[in-house]
């Protein structure tokens, strides 16, 4: 079988999306090496990320009048390439599929992570809001199938999206091994050093915008006089600003530490080296970093509602994002009672057994087999 993947965020993109497309070209050519993986990128790639792509896997990068046109090719484009390869599957992995695509002979599978945007609206830029509409459902509806990333995206597709129930899949992510395996001491001892870390201290990984909350965290660490330092991974945006203005007031400069670019390898000895991490997002498709700070061995506080007990099940203490007196308790419960963290890592354990790779490759080829 001939199996294409939109592949640009695989090497341009090293957050969520970016992770959820290479761990699926990798399971996918790990588990059926026997197949041929067509993966496209709007632009060449020898500055992108690497990652293991399989032996019968090639690249496939706009040419001609296309080259310098990327993301054009990417959407409008690209079909042409489809056609001329005789792609069996086409799986756009991350909410879109090329324009035209349903009028050629290969069948197309789009992967939803979420419709936030129609959810909170309040949160995109209005041209955003619109841009993603016309794209995201435009895919949805020429589709041949639609993968949701949890039931929560799911029904939130089918309640503000329209879209057919009897189309959508749920089929979870799968947990990177990487998280999986245990560090070393060595390795605790380098990242700590190259990054000034302390040796205990509470972590949230994730954008820092709105929607992921980290005020919330700030606040219920003010509330208790928490004395434990809490480290911050991800992307700035501008409401880091208003992060920075309540760490000022309240004091808290040499309690909070920022961090933007660490390798998958770094942020995994960073979740192992972390003694509680905090995820009080208001909305999310999946939340990843749920699942692999709970694949790490470490106990996790996260939101009520939203997709977060499919992502958690029975291994987290779950608190209302709006609610610093339940967070800081939480907190304090978790940091206070080695048996309580204890409980929380051992339902871990158990929970994550149902994301293994080969579980995911399999119900996604069971997909494309059904599509042919």
């Amino acid at each position: 079988m001939k199996i294409g993947y939109d592949a640009k965020r695989a090497f341009f993109n090293n957050r969520g999306l970016g992770n959820y497309s290479r761990n699926t070209i990798q399971l996918m050519s790990r588990f059926y090496p026997e197949e041929e993986f067509f993966l496209f990128s709007p632009k060449k790639t020898e500055k992108g990320i690497v990652f293991q792509q399989g032996e019968h896997s090639r690249t496939v990068t706009p040419k001609g009048i296309w080259n310098p046109l990327g993301s054009l090719w990417r959407t409008f484009g690209m079909v042409s390439d489809i056609r001329k390869l005789g792609l069996d599957i086409y799986h756009g992995l991350s909410h879109e599929i090329p324009v035209g695509i349903e009028k050629t002979h290969t069948k197309s599978v789009v992967t939803m992570h979420d419709v936030i945007f129609l959810q909170f609206p309040e949160l995109y830029p209005y041209i955003d809001r619109m841009l993603y509409k016309q794209k995201y459902l435009r895919s949805c509806e020429k589709s041949d199938r639609i993968i949701a990333i949890s039931n929560q995206t799911k029904e939130s597709l089918i309640e503000y999206g329209h879209v057919e129930g009897e189309k959508i899949e749920v089929i979870y992510q799968a947990v990177n091994p990487l998280y999986e395996k245990r560090v070393s001491e060595e390795e605790k001892n380098q990242v700590r050093h190259r990054y000034h870390l302390p040796m205990s201290f509470m972590l949230t990984v994730g954008a820092v915008e709105r929607r992921k909350n980290q005020l919330l965290i700030l606040k219920a660490i003010e509330k208790g006089r928490i004395d434990m330092p809490l480290v911050i991974v991800g992307r700035h945006t501008d409401y880091i600003e208003e992060l920075k203005q309540y760490i000022s007031s309240e004091r808290m400069e040499n309690q909070v530490m920022f961090l933007t670019s660490l390798s998958d390898q770094e942020l995994a000895v960073v979740y192992q080296m972390s003694e509680l991490f905090l995820f009080p997002s208001l909305f999310e498709g999946w939340g990843a970093p749920i699942i692999e700070a709970i694949t790490s061995g470490v106990p996790v506080i996260t939101s009520t509602g939203s997709c977060f007990h499919e992502t958690a099940g029975d291994a987290a203490i779950y608190v209302h994002p709006d609610n610093v007196e339940e967070m800081e308790s939480s907190i304090q419960k978790v940091l206070g009672d080695s048996s309580v963290r204890k409980e929380m890592i051992e339902r871990g354990k158990r929970y994550v057994r149902q994301f293994t790779e080969e579980s995911v490759a399999n119900k996604l080829m069971k997909v494309y087999k059904s599509l042919r």
